[in-house]
């Protein structure tokens, strides 16, 4: 399933591409396209196309509905304070914490060396010693970093 659902977000980030950020989609006709069901486009667009990787989806159902997918155009400083804001002022799980890393790389925040570096710093080997304080710990990991390491590049 990830093989496929690879091909299908490189579909629509060239989509992406050539509507220069903005790409209107079906959802059945995508489904047909890559011989998959509706909920695969649905599974691809929410864990692939969020905001923490930098995308917004709009969709209408009916028999006009649509899927509108669109790239945001993210002023660094502002991006990452929101995250730091919004998604490190709580705990966070692994899972969680690689999104939002994915998201940074995704973005051009930081590249994929630095992205493995963040990943291996707030893994769950990593912090295995903070055991049932892993989670709090991982986002202050990560929030130091960002804001210590992105946040002072732009001044």
């Amino acid at each position: 399933m990830s093989i496929l659902s690879d091909h299908i977000e490189e579909f629509i980030k060239e989509l992406l591409i050539e509507d220069e950020g903005m790409a209107e989609l079906q959802r059945n006709e995508l489904a047909q396209k890559f011989n998959c069901a509706p909920s695969q486009i649905n599974y691809v667009l929410t864990t692939r196309f969020s905001p923490n990787r930098g995308y917004v989806t709009e969709s209408r159902r009916g028999g006009g509905g649509y899927i509108r997918v669109i790239r945001l155009d993210i002023e660094r400083c502002d991006y990452i304070s929101d995250i730091i804001d919004e998604q490190l002022s709580r705990p966070i799980n692994m899972r969680q914490a690689a999104e939002l890393v994915e998201g940074l790389m995704q973005t051009g925040l930081i590249d994929c060396k630095t992205k493995n570096v963040l990943l291996a710093a707030v893994s769950d080997r990593a912090l295995a010693a903070a055991k049932e304080y892993k989670e709090e710990l991982r986002s202050t990991i990560l929030k130091e970093i960002l804001s210590t390491v992105l946040l002072k590049e732009d001044n």
